[in-house]
């Protein structure tokens, strides 16, 4: 009895610290990498610039730090691409920008894990980059259409 249940045992607990070690994994917050200035904030971006990272996004993302979010950079000027809320955890503002000015903000966007229909936003017209924060952000900072964004930091 004891030559199975020990093994088992080892087993279950092997198991159980993957599962902790993975869970943390994924729920940490984004590590930023670049630093851009929308307004006069300054905000820690982590970049989206491959058609994987931009398919996922803050997906899964549990928080974000004051101050943070994902930039999502395209290959090519002046798309109008479609965003969506596809396994978010978390609200957010969506911020549109086309040639350095804020054109479009999506504010206080919900997350729609179990959608079996997801909505889709879209700017207004074309865009270079979109901005995702934490909801609430474009009304703290006062963040208005043709707000100038400073991308010398990427």
């Amino acid at each position: 009895m004891k030559q199975i249940l020990f093994p088992l045992l080892a087993t279950i607990a092997f198991i159980a610290a993957i599962g902790i070690f993975v869970g943390r994994a994924k729920n940490t917050p984004l590590a930023p990498q670049k630093e851009i200035k929308i307004g006069e904030t300054k905000i820690a971006v982590q970049i989206a610039d491959t058609p994987e990272e931009r398919k996922k996004g803050l997906s899964g993302t549990k928080s974000l730090p004051e101050n943070n979010g994902m930039l999502f950079i395209f290959p090519e000027q002046n798309l109008l691409p479609s965003f969506w809320m596809k396994d978010m955890l978390i609200p957010i503002d969506i911020i549109w920008i086309n040639d350095g000015k804020v054109t479009k903000i999506h504010k206080n966007v919900q997350p729609e894990p179990q959608a079996a229909k997801l909505t889709l936003y879209y700017p207004d017209g074309p865009v270079d980059y979109v901005l995702e924060v934490n909801a609430g952000f474009a009304d703290k900072n006062g963040l208005v259409n043709g707000a100038s964004v400073d991308l010398s930091g990427i």
